[in-house]
């Protein structure tokens, strides 16, 4: 088997929000490191009992240890006008082309019923103008979201996303010259594993590299049932190639109890000296962190 990481520490990240959020909804964490503190785009979703009106807002936060945000009370993208996210702005992530900050995002269509990928730019994250699409149409890679965005070893920058096909959630990857695209698709980089704990649904995760070793995504994988766990592949230095696979799983949701759901599902990473700080969500409610190091 192959046991190319450990995963220890793991602790609850604590986000204080302010009071007219109390209680709301956290979901998926991105968290960067820039000019000293840990800094955080978060998924904030009020609750109702109308799934309908569950409409989610990214937010903005910053800490000095990497575990308790405070989160500031007003949106940095929200929904609408137009109907591409009217029905909510989720999953970000960020890429810097230059000066200019890029915050890719999903935006949950309420006509059309649909995600698609959507991005906004701006010289920081309180001054962000929306900028629609990122891909251009597919009908083969639809539903496009959960980016994940690098640069590679020759220059250019690659864009990995969740796609729906077959009644399955698959990884695709685009490139181009610079975060801001045009972007251009390739063939999907990797595919589930009959018969294993990835079998049937792949997600996009974070990308990180540790001093020696080349880039790795702790990828999101499930069951046919969607019991997600978060595992690793790594690629070589242009991602044209899968070096390597973990057999098993790296993280799981742990002991699920309840209503609980069975999912731990990775959302973004930081890297400190030889250890990598894996920011995840447990149960579609708990958000934690994980100290990922390589194994002796």
């Amino acid at each position: 088997m192959t046991t190319k990481f450990t995963a220890s520490d793991v602790a609850p990240m604590r986000v204080h929000l302010p009071s007219q959020l109390a209680n709301w909804f956290t979901l998926s964490p991105f968290v960067w490191k820039a000019d000293g503190p840990f800094r955080l785009l978060l998924r904030v979703v009020n609750r109702d009992e109308n799934p309908e009106k569950k409409i989610s807002r990214i937010h903005y936060g910053e800490c000095p240890n990497g575990l308790d945000f405070h989160v500031e009370p007003e949106p940095v993208i929200a929904p609408g006008p137009d109907a591409a996210d009217a029905g909510g702005c989720e999953d970000p992530t960020l890429a810097m082309d230059h000066q200019t900050l890029v915050v890719y995002y999903t935006g949950w269509n309420p006509i059309a019923r649909e995600a698609l990928l959507l991005h906004a730019t701006g010289p920081d994250v309180h001054h962000l103008v929306k900028c629609g699409a990122v891909l251009p149409p597919s009908d083969r890679f639809r539903w496009s979201k959960e980016v994940e965005i690098v640069r590679a070893a020759d220059g250019t920058w690659r864009l990995f996303f969740e796609y729906s096909d077959e009644g399955k959630s698959k990884i695709g990857v685009a490139s181009a010259p610079r975060p801001m695209g045009p972007w251009s698709y390739g063939e999907p980089p990797f595919a589930a594993r009959e018969g294993q704990w990835d079998d049937w649904h792949l997600s996009t995760g974070p990308i990180a590299s540790l001093p020696g070793r080349g880039p790795v995504m702790f990828y999101n994988g499930a069951t046919h049932e969607a019991h997600w766990r978060i595992g690793w592949v790594e690629f070589d230095p242009n991602y044209t190639r899968v070096l390597d696979r973990g057999d098993d799983f790296l993280l799981g949701p742990g002991p699920v109890h309840g209503d609980d759901t069975d999912i731990a599902f990775a959302a973004s990473a930081v890297t400190e000296g030889d250890a990598i700080y894996l920011y995840y969500s447990v149960s579609d409610r708990v958000l934690t962190r994980a100290t990922i190091r390589a194994a002796s």
